[in-house]
């Protein structure tokens, strides 16, 4: 491992700093001085790690989202009252491709990571209280569950007799790890006078369920505080446009956050069964010669924006006001 290099005090200058996470370690790179070091990941190394940065008084922190290696880092961070910004790694990947960066190291990530945000500058969110985080947690790991009980059930089917018992145990051990996760979720959501509105404000709505508006609490807390054409692009259900010239493209939806956009595909499903708007929606829109999946997704894109009206609001599922929002 290299020797940590001490970056310089420049508080009159303003900078942005890129943190390439690892297992091991984290390389930072500061912008424009060019500065770069190497730290271990480690609970002991943050402390220092804190103060150089504190040091530098950065404009922003950007590091990309992993999944697991960052959370300590931007924890530590946020609580130290720096600005940091976590973002989609194949945003910022694209990024180095535009600027013809096509090598990738730790080391050079951090550097296009530091660029990214000087460049962009994405805007940096204050950290989740810690019952948002544990709600976080919470939903993810049912998540996790959920994926490891359908690929069980799948492999059961085409099993060896021999191995079928081995399968139907531990499909019956994570049958009951998710009802004591719902359990906890309920639970958590119920202690919260906070988290109990919000939740009974989403489920009002015919075809919210609580896995949907679980995830919508712990995956999207934005919601309510963006506009509607703001948290459509966020989740992924905004159309874009294709065109180049005279050419004009078909409108696609991509990108944005999956795990949202997979719950509200199935709420939209169920609300096109018990919905009263979403149904005359899908069928005004069946009418007039839309394929299925482009009226589904468009379905989604109007139960969020109901949804964000609702939480806007602060009001219960009422179909004319929350219509006409």
């Amino acid at each position: 491992m290299q020797e940590q290099a001490q970056p310089p005090v420049e508080p009159a200058t303003a900078c942005y700093v890129g943190i390439d996470v690892a297992k091991a370690w984290l390389d930072v790179a500061v912008r424009p001085s060019g500065v770069r070091w190497r730290t271990a990941h480690a609970e002991a190394d943050l402390p220092p790690l804190v103060d150089q940065l504190r040091q530098l008084g950065p404009q922003l922190v950007v590091l990309e989202a992993t999944g697991d290696y960052e959370r300590v880092v931007v924890a530590r961070l946020a609580t130290a009252g720096i600005p940091i910004a976590v973002v989609n790694p194949r945003q910022v990947r694209d990024f180095a491709k535009a600027t013809g960066r096509l090598a990738k190291t730790d080391q050079l990530d951090a550097g296009v990571l530091a660029h990214f945000a000087e460049a962009v500058r994405p805007q940096s969110r204050p950290l989740p209280d810690e019952q948002a985080q544990a709600l976080g947690a919470l939903v993810e790991r049912r998540h996790q569950v959920v994926t490891m009980l359908a690929a069980e059930k799948n492999r059961r089917q085409q099993a060896a007799p021999l191995v079928r018992p081995l399968i139907a145990e531990h499909i019956a051990w994570l049958e009951r790890a998710l009802t004591e996760l719902d359990r906890e979720l309920d639970r958590l959501l119920r202690a919260s006078p906070l988290w109990r509105e919000r939740d009974d404000l989403l489920r009002s709505v015919p075809g919210i369920g609580p896995v949907v508006s679980l995830t919508l609490l712990a995956d999207l807390p934005e919601l309510g505080t963006l506009t509607h054409k703001q948290i459509a692009a966020l989740v992924g259900v905004a159309p874009l446009n294709r065109d180049s010239g005279a050419a004009r493209g078909k409108r696609v939806v991509w990108g944005g956050r999956a795990r949202v956009r997979t719950v509200l595909y199935m709420g939209a499903l169920a609300a096109m069964r018990c919905n009263p708007v979403i149904r005359a929606f899908w069928t005004r829109l069946r009418e007039r010669g839309k394929p299925p999946k482009v009226a589904l997704v468009a379905c989604m894109h109007k139960l969020l924006t109901i949804l964000n009206a609702m939480m806007r609001q602060r009001l219960a599922w009422q179909p004319p006001t929350v219509e006409a929002a």
